[in-house]
């Protein structure tokens, strides 16, 4: 009733092909660092936001300094 050594149930063959899922109990990533991989990923993008924020403040600031200056005087 011994099986020959190179004979091997099914049921050991699929547990031995199969690799164990590891188990992940480390908290889900923070939303920063989420955003930072995104904007790893679309590079061009939020590029192109950034330099829509840069100028939109820069242009309020300006404005700002610009109406300072012309009622203040």
């Amino acid at each position: 009733m011994d099986q020959p050594s190179s004979v091997t149930p099914a049921s050991e063959e699929l547990a031995a092909e199969t690799p164990t899922a590891p188990t992940n109990n480390a908290p889900p990533p923070s939303y920063v660092k989420l955003a930072m991989r995104n904007m790893v990923r679309k590079r061009a993008t939020s590029l192109f936001h950034f330099a829509l924020t840069a100028a939109g403040l820069l242009g309020v600031l300006v404005g700002l300094a610009f109406v300072d200056r012309y009622f203040n005087s």
